[in-house]
């Protein structure tokens, strides 16, 4: 990674719900692995009151368990109503900018989660609203997101 690439504060509360999931706290409330990997990056930001960290900074536990949960994730926004190629800026259907989508398999998982998370906040693309239930349809609209 060159760039910074930030992971928000409720990636991590949905990885760490994930794995709490998978891996429930055995005998003795001991967590697993990666929850506890995963709680230690996230209680930290909410000591320095972040709402982010930069994926260098996870570890390598916590970084594999982000991972892990992400994988479970929808990879792309896009539910095949694509105006970036009749010219406009930003895609109507999916939200994402010309750039964005010409360059999405180039992406890290972390500079992907960004743009999902940008775009479910803006809720303006059809995904969110006209073809919500498409998008539901085809596993792109989760409640972790």
């Amino acid at each position: 990674m060159a760039a910074m690439e930030i992971i928000h504060l409720t990636d991590l509360e949905a990885a760490i719900n994930h794995w709490r999931q998978r891996a429930p706290s055995g005998p003795g409330a001991s967590l697993a692995p990666q929850v506890a990997a995963l709680a230690a990056v996230y209680a930290r930001l909410v000591y320095q009151r972040s709402d982010g960290v930069d994926a260098r900074e996870m570890g390598d536990t916590a970084m594999q368990a982000w991972l892990a949960w992400w994988e479970t994730t929808p990879d792309t926004p896009c539910i095949a109503i694509c105006s970036t190629s009749q010219g406009d800026a930003v895609c109507k259907g999916c939200g994402r900018s010309f750039d964005e989508v010409q360059h999405w398999l180039a992406y890290s998982p972390v500079q992907k989660r960004a743009v999902w998370r940008r775009i479910t906040l803006q809720g303006t693309a059809w995904r969110f609203n006209r073809y919500a239930e498409r998008a539901r349809s085809a596993g792109g609209i989760t409640s972790s997101e």
